[in-house]
């Protein structure tokens, strides 16, 4: 699941991978907003943390299988 963090005064996203569930996630990401942290793991490894009051929004993407081949 790719999840998307803008966070504020800075023109680039925070871009990571994350093995939990789009329920998972939003509830993850709904506790950190009412705390000082958010705090993810990434797919393949290492965390990702950045304080609640710098974040802009949250982008949780849609799982998507990858197509292998030619075709449409």
């Amino acid at each position: 699941m790719e999840i998307r963090i803008g966070v504020q005064n800075i023109s680039r996203e925070i871009t990571l991978e994350s093995v939990l569930s789009t329920e998972e996630l939003t509830k993850v990401i709904s506790e950190a907003l009412a705390g000082t942290v958010l705090e993810l793991t990434q797919a393949k490894g290492g965390k990702v943390i950045v304080p609640t009051a710098a974040i802009g929004y949250v982008e949780i993407g849609t799982e998507e299988k990858r197509r292998v081949g030619f075709g449409d």
